[in-house]
This record gives structure tokens, C-alpha cells and sequence, in this order.
């Protein structure tokens, strides 16, 4: 045992089989234990395909599958015959999911005619019956969309396109009714000149109908001996003209207004962001000259522009830009951009577009986490340009941010739309799942498996939200935010064909495992040198294994024929993982999770109250010594405090500052009482080692290991040495 142990630990160490009894991994035959439910997604019911449905309000422009089915199935699957009617919406839901995940591509409406097809609708009286009552009440339609790697843009530029039609519509509504007010002008000013009140004139305007009935150049002169009102300055009406051509010719949305050839409007979606900014500078001019044609219009209609006071404020005006509140009434510009292409250059252009507040929303699709091994050493990294792209981002203070797998974009539908909406630049950073792993899993569960492990958390950062971070800053999407790393249970039969209950962590080394390019830093132990060394991976990242404890992380995995494997993890990869946990520790603090500002003053606010507590019980003994006639008293049970032992571990519980050091070590043995404050719960439960690691890491000293309860312990001579300080 002592040899397959000390083999373990060399692979841990070196990452090198120094043995037989190590197995090489198969990455396209193991995978993470906790995965072994999802084989075949077409038999689940989850968010995906989801519909991309036009002319949709609020949240609803994308809907997914399962949620449309619903629907249905709560409006028809009514009386008698509800089950039956259930069940074959639900097959044909499932032959949909199945058509997606072939390939098949196009809209809700034509996969649903294929997929009843293929059910055989035709020759089943009762099928058709309930296939043809849900038809009837598919009340939407769109085309449907897999979690694949097309997913992030389509879906994207879907919702912008939303948001950007129903600004389209507000303003095409504001320029109609500007050129209307304006043209009405400019008509009754020449109504009152004297070639509009000319024979000609006034037989136009009655129309060819009534042309022999009055004889208009009598009418001419009656109304010429009139008195009329001013015409209009020759400035002002020059000054109409021009706004009514500005208005007429511009060409940031489509125009409906104007007698001329209808204008070629701008196209607002990029491919890259030296694009985008180069397309809004040169338009920017123009966008300037509409923005102050707009404000001129406003005060030509409302008969309160003066020249006097307004010509001078409109020379300068937009020299120094327009505020987000003029900006708002215009397209924002949308780039879609793989991380991949994220050279020097254009990481530059990006963050120079985020700097400078441009409304300009930038979509950043991240295919591959892990960053390719460099030069074969061994390192495993994670891509910091994209990865760490969103959090940069947020430094920028009023930039919306947004990181998510696709797997969770449905999910964050309703912050999508925000994020478009948002007067100002957005950043949308998602991983597709669409990288090196979708060989093996599809990449939907690679997207989520991301966002499981922390390797990819989903969070958001809205600045119009509110003042401060705790209005702004959300974190509460990912799974059991407030842990490390989100903890299932995973139920298998063991060798006796027992029924086996655990409790795992999916971590950055189960996502890491499914990637095949990491298959060498994982190395398969056959069963029957499993021991009680090989520690969870996630526990020992938790408690601080490192190399020099006989202890090794290891990984349950299952192979295609969900048989349990466990292999062994090196240290390179759990170094990762200690990196990713404290990097998702500092996210939980942005997010008030585990703030350690907040639990320091906490923990002071305890402690002087534990001190004021021990200050007046002080008082109150002294007093009540003073008070008695006898000088010394016994006291009564209740009076006594409880008597410890040196053989007894325990711990000052009324001192506990609740700095969670003793159950990070082991949640087993210590635990926190009504007021969070830390008592050995079970001795038993863990080790003599265990005891004194905790008694030396306490922050205020009140951890008492006492004596081993087991003398068969390693090391203890020199565990008792370091237990002695603390007695």
C-alpha cells in the first residue's frame, strides 16, 4: 500500500506515471461523475431551442421550446383526454429537440410539420387529434436555435434588432410629424405671399373640378386690396428649408418621409470594432447636424427660436459631443467579435471605445477557456485577454457588463435587452461551449459546465441600476453563489450493489477534465488501489492539501458505460483550481457575498460585545461576593462554567469571531451554533492533525486540541509539540 501510495503522490508532484498500476486517460471515454445524467439532451426538458420571434414586447422576442409547450399544453390538454393529448405534445417536442440536434435548421412552425411527420400523424387518428388541437394554439413563431456556437450572435443581433426597431419607430414618428409642422409653414407663408394669393395659384389649390365656377382673377385682386400678415423673414424661411432637407436625406434609420428617391439608410452591425469606430467617426458629423436640425425644428414649430439668442448656441453646437440623452434617439452600433480575433490592435480599439462612452455595443463570443498548452511545459492557463475582458470592463464604472455561458443566455434574456437598451457603451462577454470539448460533450453542457465550475461565472453590472454596488453589481445567476464551488448529490451502486449517496463539488477540475487537451494531467487508478489517501478535489482545494500531505485529490469520473472510475489529479491543475476558487472569491466580494470587510467589522462588533457581556458578569460576581456574609461560596451547577479537561478538545465558543478558519478545515468536526459562532461538533469526525492545524490557524487563539483520541495517529509526537501552545 505504502508503494501505490508514494506512486500516487509522484504523478500529483511530477505529473509522470512512475508506475503500472496508473492508467492513462481516455478523454472521449471519462467524464466528470455528475455528468453522467445528461447522455442525450433530447430527452431532457430545459431551455433549448429557443424561438427568435419578431415584433415580440418586453422579454418575449426569444422564447424557448419547453416554455412555448407549456403554454400550449395548458390550454388544450383539458377533460377526459388531457393525458393522452399531454403525451403526444411532449413526443413531438422531443422529436423537435432531436431534429436540432441532427442539424436541422428553420422556424418553429416548419420543424413542427417535420417533426409530426415523423411521428406518423398520418396514421395515427388520435396523434393527429391532439397534434392538430396544439397547432391551433401556437399562438408564435420564429426560427429555432440550438446552444450551439451560431448561438451568442444570432440571438444578440436578434434582441439589438429588437430594441433598435422600437427606437426606429419612435423616431421615424418624431421626423414624420417635424417635416409635416415645418412643411405646414412653409405652405401658409406662401398662401400669404403674393404669388400664392396669384389666379394661378388659388385655381391649383380648388383643383381642376371646380375650375369654371369662380373666376379666380377677380378673386385675385379682392383678396390682393386685403390686408394679409407679414410674410416670413427671408432667414427664417431659408432656415426651414434646410432643417426640412436635413430631416428629409438622413440616413440613420429607414425614412418614409420626403418626395424624392428613398434614401440608402446606414448599416449599424460590424464585424470588428477599428470598423465600428471608424464608421462612427465619419458619420458623427452628420449625426451632430440631424441631432441640432431636431432641436432647431422643436423651436421653429413652437414659433420660439430667436436669432438673436439661438444662432449663436447652434454655431457651437455638439462641438463637444451630445450628451447620452440626445444620443439615445439614434442607432447604437453593434460589433460582434470572436475573442480569437482579438489581437493587440483591436483590444486596443475596443477598450478605446469603452473609455470614450461611444454607444457602441460590443458582443465578445469566447469559444475556448484553457488557453492552448505553451512550448509543451505543462502550464495550464486560462486565456486572460478574453476571459478577464468583462471584469476589466467593469472598472470603467459606467460601462454594462455582462458575462454568461450560452447556457444561461436564456436565462439572462431580460439583461440582454437591458444591456442593448442602456444609453451608453455595453460589453456582452459569452462563452458558446463551441471549443475544443464540443468533440465530446455537446456545447451546451460545455457552456454550463463553465459557469458550474466558476470557470466562467455569469454576472452583471448595470450602472443605471442605482449608486452603488450592491444596486449595481449582481452575481446571484450562478448556482449556489454563496459556496465555492456548487455542491450536488450524486448517488451510484457500489461493488456490493448498494445504493451510495454523496455530496460532490463540481470544480474547475471536472471542467478541465472534459477537455481532452488536459486528459495527461489526470491519470486513472484501477479500483482496487483505491485508498482513503485520495481526498475529493474539491476538499482539498477547500482544506490546503498540497504536496507535502499524503493525501491525493482525485476526480469521480464515468465511462460510456457509466461504470465509476476515479483518476488522480496532478498538481498543476489543482493549482489552477486554487486560482480560479480565489478569483471567484473576489467576485463574491463585489457581489456582497463573503465580504471581508463586512465580516471584520462584524467580528470586532462580537468581540466587544463578548468583552461587555464578560465586563458586567465581572462586576456582577464582585458584587455579589461583597454582598454575601460567607466568604466563600460554592457554586451551584448552573452557576459553574463547564469543566474541560486537558484530554478534551474544545472550544472558547463566546470568543468565536466567526472567521470560518476551523471549517474550511473540516465542516465535520466544527461547526457554528445560533450565532455563528464555532463549537467542536463531532472529535470523532476528523483527525488528531486536523485539531491542531485548526488551533493554529484561529485567529484569536481558542481552539484547545487536548490530547489524540487515536495513538495510531502519524506524527503525533510532534502534533502534541505544536498542541502544547495552545493548552
Amino acid at each position: 500500500m505504502e508503494v501505490e501510495l508514494q506512486s500516487q503522490l509522484a504523478f500529483h508532484l511530477t505529473g509522470r506515471r512512475p508506475g503500472a498500476d496508473l492508467c492513462a486517460v481516455d478523454p472521449f471515454a471519462l467524464r466528470p461523475a455528475l455528468l453522467a445524467r445528461y447522455r442525450d439532451l433530447t430527452t431532457l426538458r430545459y431551455d433549448f431551442p429557443v424561438a427568435l420571434v419578431e415584433n415580440a414586447p418586453d422579454d418575449t422576442y426569444v422564447q424557448s421550446l419547453s416554455g412555448i409547450i407549456d403554454g400550449i399544453l395548458h390550454g388544450v390538454a383539458q377533460g377526459d383526454d388531457g393525458e393522452r393529448v399531454t403525451r403526444h405534445i411532449l413526443r413531438l417536442e422531443q422529436q423537435v429537440r432531436a431534429l436540432m440536434a441532427e442539424g436541422t435548421k428553420g422556424s418553429l412552425s416548419a420543424l413542427w410539420e417535420t417533426a409530426a411527420g415523423r411521428l406518423g400523424v398520418r396514421a395515427d387518428a388520435l396523434l393527429a387529434d391532439s397534434l392538430a388541437r396544439a397547432r391551433a394554439a401556437l399562438e408564435v413563431d420564429g426560427e429555432l436555435l440550438d446552444c450551439d456556437a451560431a448561438l451568442p450572435y444570432r440571438l444578440v443581433k436578434h434582441a439589438w434588432s429588437a430594441v433598435q426597431d422600437q427606437k426606429a419607430h419612435g423616431f421615424r414618428d418624431n421626423i414624420r410629424r417635424l417635416v409635416q409642422k415645418l412643411s405646414d409653414i412653409l405652405i401658409a407663408d406662401f398662401a400669404r405671399s403674393e404669388d400664392g394669393r396669384s389666379a394661378e395659384s388659388l385655381k391649383a389649390s380648388v383643383g381642376a373640378l371646380h375650375a369654371d365656377v369662380f373666376d379666380f382673377g377677380a378673386l385675385s385682386r379682392v383678396l390682393g386690396k386685403t390686408s394679409a400678415e407679414a410674410a416670413l423673414p427671408a432667414t427664417r424661411r431659408q432656415r426651414i428649408r434646410v432643417l426640412l432637407k436635413v430631416l428629409e436625406l438622413q440616413r440613420f434609420y429607414p425614412s418614409s418621409v420626403g418626395s424624392g428617391p428613398a434614401v440608402q439608410p446606414y448599416l449599424f452591425v460590424f464585424d470588428n470594432c477599428a470598423s465600428a469606430l471608424a464608421a462612427y467617426r465619419e458619420r458623427n458629423p452628420e449625426l451632430i447636424a440631424l441631432a441640432k436640425a431636431i432641436a432647431m425644428a422643436e423651436l421653429e414649430i413652437a414659433g420660439e427660436f430667436r436669432e438673436s439668442k439661438h444662432e449663436a448656441f447652434f454655431e457651437g453646437f455638439g462641438e463637444d459631443g451630445l450628451d447620452p440623452k440626445e444620443l439615445a434617439v439614434f442607432p447604437d452600433y453593434l460589433v460582434c467579435v470572436n475573442a480569437h480575433k482579438l489581437d493587440a490592435v483591436e483590444n486596443s480599439t475596443l477598450m478605446e471605445i469603452l473609455s470614450a462612452g461611444l454607444p457602441i455595443k460590443i458582443l465578445v463570443q469566447v469559444d475556448d477557456i484553457p488557453s492552448a498548452l505553451p512550448n509543451g511545459d505543462g502550464h495550464v492557463a486560462f486565456s486572460m485577454g478574453s476571459h478577464h475582458l468583462a471584469t476589466m470592463a467593469i472598472g470603467f464604472n459606467e460601462i454594462y457588463v455582462m458575462q454568461s455561458c450560452s447556457a444561461n443566455l436564456f436565462q439572462f434574456r431580460g439583461r440582454l435587452r437591458a444591456g442593448l437598451s442602456y444609453a451608453g457603451p455595453a460589453l456582452f462577454s459569452v462563452f458558446s461551449g463551441a471549443g475544443p470539448a464540443a468533440e465530446y460533450l455537446p456545447p451546451y453542457l460545455t457552456a454550463a459546465a463553465a459557469m458550474e465550475s466558476r470557470a466562467f461565472p455569469a454576472f452583471c453590472y448595470d450602472p443605471s441600476a442605482g449608486p452603488d454596488w450592491a444596486s449595481r453589481f449582481d452575481l446571484q445567476a450562478n448556482p449556489q453563489a454563496e459556496l465555492d464551488w456548487p455542491v450536488h448529490s450524486f448517488e451510484y451502486e457500489d461493488e456490493a450493489h448498494q445504493r451510495v449517496t454523496d455530496n460532490i463539488a463540481f470544480t474547475l477540475v471536472d471542467f478541465l477534465a472534459c477537455d481532452r487537451r488536459y486528459a495527461r494531467h489526470l491519470a486513472r487508478v484501477p479500483r482496487s488501489k483505491w485508498s482513503a489517501n485520495m481526498v475529493p478535489a474539491g476538499e482539498c482545494v477547500a482544506r490546503g492539501i498540497n504536496g507535502s500531505s499524503n493525501e491525493v485529490p482525485c476526480l469521480l469520473v464515468v465511462d460510456r458505460d457509466n461504470a465509476l472510475h476515479k483518476v488522480i489529479v496532478d498538481d498543476k491543475m489543482m493549482r489552477e483550481a486554487r486560482r480560479c476558487r480565489d478569483m471567484w472569491r473576489s467576485l463574491q466580494e463585489l457581489g456582497g457575498i463573503h465580504n471581508s470587510h463586512a465580516e471584520r467589522l462584524l467580528a470586532r462588533e462580537r468581540n466587544a460585545r463578548t468583552e461587555q457581556e464578560r465586563g458586567e458578569t465581572e462586576a456582577h460576581e464582585r458584587e455579589r461576593s461583597a454582598s454575601m456574609a460567607t466568604p466563600t461560596v460554592t457554586p451551584g451547577p448552573s452557576d459553574a462554567p463547564p469543566e474541560k479537561t486537558s484530554d478534551d478538545a474544545y472550544i472558547e465558543t463566546a470568543r468565536c469571531t466567526s472567521c470560518n478558519e476551523c471549517t474550511k478545515i473540516n465542516d465535520k468536526m466544527f461547526s457554528y451554533n445560533e450565532n455563528q459562532q464555532a463549537y467542536i461538533a463531532n472529535a470523532a469526525a476528523g483527525t488528531y492533525a486536523q485539531l491542531v492545524e485548526a488551533a493554529e490557524s484561529c485567529q484569536v487563539s481558542i481552539i484547545h486540541p487536548g490530547k489524540p483520541r487515536d495513538s495510531n495517529e502519524p506524527d503525533l509526537e510532534e502534533l502534541m509539540s505544536r498542541a502544547e501552545a495552545f493548552r
